[in-house]
């Protein structure tokens, strides 16, 4: 069941927190985004075979699948692209991944040359027009992915931070925003030490998110942060972790024994 982000009538933005059965499946909860504006659509991080036939039944009754112009890929995993391959056949769409990753795109394809449909994206980032709004892919390199980009949508104000600001909740918490920014911090930490590369980064992704008028930051594993008082709170979390390199030393490289 689709959770409405926003819309004024002409701008949706849907998410689907409960389309991998994460109680059977073994597999990590993810989260998929449909924004459409004036009749044009995108998918943002629409994940791998377990989501896909969900997605596109959900879709429909917002928007076709048919007349779906992108995909918009943060990184290359499979829980973010790997059911690329259908929508292909079931779209005209084309996918943007960072320069960095379009030819492991094809990977996850018949095999059928589509290097057209593939676009990608700048190391600085982009403006992708979608409808009468523009999207902005931001840099968000080594916030686990080498070439790595969010999302940003200036008419619903929603930073789409792929994996920044991950948990890892049921289905059915992961669809409420976060209530207790403390609490949830300790639900993120695990994740964030040892998947996002170095404090560096963060400092230099929060100072370029700030600029930015943000209402929601939602990312595609867990609870999203809602209001200005949750997204200043979480920026600012980024921005003083320490992760990745920074908490490497010699006992990480040893023989083992």
């Amino acid at each position: 069941m689709a959770v409405e982000l926003f819309n004024n009538g002409k701008h949706i933005v849907h998410a689907f927190y409960d389309l991998v059965d994460d109680s059977a499946a073994g597999a990590v909860q993810s989260n998929q985004f449909l924004v459409v504006d004036d009749g044009h659509g995108a998918l943002i991080d629409p994940g791998g075979n377990m989501t896909y036939t969900g997605l596109l039944m959900d879709m429909q009754k917002y928007f076709s699948s048919k007349d779906l112009d992108y995909i918009l890929a943060s990184h290359p995993d499979p829980d973010i692209i790997a059911s690329v391959n259908k929508w292909f056949v079931a779209s005209h769409c084309k996918v943007m991944i960072s320069s960095l990753w379009t030819r492991f795109v094809p990977h996850f394809t018949t095999g059928r040359d589509i290097s057209g449909r593939i676009l990608g994206i700048p190391d600085q980032g982009s403006v992708i027009r979608l409808g009468n709004c523009q999207l902005l892919a931001l840099p968000a390199h080594f916030m686990h992915s080498e070439g790595n980009f969010q999302f940003y949508d200036p008419v619903a104000k929603i930073l789409f931070s792929g994996d920044l600001g991950a948990s890892i909740l049921p289905h059915e918490i992961a669809a409420e925003p976060v209530s207790d920014f403390a609490s949830h911090a300790r639900q993120m930490e695990g994740f964030h030490r040892r998947y996002i590369v170095s404090r560096k980064v963060c400092r230099f992704w929060a100072n370029m998110v700030r600029q930015l008028d943000i209402e929601q930051i939602v990312p595609q594993h867990g609870a999203r942060f809602v209001g200005a008082k949750a997204v200043s709170d979480f920026i600012a979390w980024v921005e003083g972790m320490e992760c990745g390199v920074d908490l490497v030393t010699q006992e990480n490289y040893r023989l083992p024994v």
